[in-house]
């Protein structure tokens, strides 16, 4: 198979058309020197194809590669395989660009001495483990390959911007989940007087339920169970679980005087569920 080249994006990346004119992005090392709009590129020069679902994020990445390194977005491409391969989820596509975009900022930034402290660190830590993990990876293979070594901060970052390409929503809505469910963690913490084990299944548990539910709250969009619509449900609910139901009650006044959002009855009710299950005993009184 052979291409056509539309432009010449840098020595080692093109920007090609296939046989059905379908526009895609080729990459290799040297690949670009001396060529031309025009000529044809025969598939065992390329090393890599990038071909994006979706024109916008196509662009993107033609613009993006034009003002890094070639060598930056080669190791990002293998750090987003790697993300992938470890996490049970689809991501979004354009991980490849915000991520590559930010690892290569970040490594300018660190060779002229610049270093930006992450806010959301502990947040970060306790709400998305894995990512900060693979954020933590990624900030290895970045030193051993590139030499270049980044902030643990930066694995944050990383964390956020993989979780970003999960939840498909923008940074600033990211950093404003991350927010939100610290506060609601620390509602429900002072309600029941005790500080959860981070490092336990119970507060996992939790974490991975105040996610999903700060998403659908900024995202406008709810669970539907048919259960949870049942009001008998709920007042039963409430009527046997009333220290829990209380609690959630309270993460629901913090969410609407604070965020200014709204938690519906089912929202509660499968708080209520997920407060009783790592608080079996109701609140302690001191």
């Amino acid at each position: 198979m052979s291409y056509v080249v539309k432009k010449v994006i840098n020595n080692n990346i093109l920007c090609v058309t296939d046989a059905t004119d379908c526009e895609l992005i080729v990459s290799g090392r040297g690949i670009g020197f001396g060529r031309k709009t025009g000529e044809t590129v025969e598939e065992d020069t390329i090393q890599k194809v990038y071909r994006m679902t979706s024109p916008s994020v196509q662009r993107k990445l033609a613009d993006l590669m034009e003002h890094i390194p070639y060598e930056h977005l080669t190791l990002t491409d293998e750090l987003v395989r790697m993300i992938c391969e470890r996490l049970p989820y689809t991501l979004n596509e354009s991980l490849l660009i915000t991520l590559a975009d930010h690892i290569s900022f970040a490594i300018e930034r660190k060779q002229n001495g610049i270093s930006f402290k992450n806010p959301l660190m502990q947040p970060i830590r306790d709400y998305y483990p894995a990512e900060y993990q693979l954020g933590r990876d990624c900030l290895e293979r970045i030193e051993q390959q590139l030499g270049v070594a980044l902030s643990k901060d930066e694995a944050g970052f990383i964390a956020l911007h993989i979780v970003n390409a999960e939840l498909n929503t923008s940074m600033s809505v990211m950093n404003d989940i991350t927010q939100f469910v610290d506060g609601c963690i620390q509602v429900i913490e002072y309600y029941y007087h005790k500080t959860y084990d981070r490092e336990s299944l119970d507060f996992s548990r939790l974490a991975v339920h105040m996610r999903f539910f700060a998403q659908r709250v900024f995202q406008g969009t709810e669970s539907t169970d048919n259960l949870a619509h049942d009001e008998m449900f709920r007042t039963l609910i409430a009527r046997n679980c009333p220290e829990h139901y209380r609690c959630a009650e309270c993460v629901a006044a913090y969410a609407e005087n604070t965020w200014h959002k709204k938690m519906s009855d089912e929202e509660l009710i499968f708080l209520t569920i997920h407060l009783k299950r790592i608080n079996p005993d109701g609140r302690e009184i001191e």
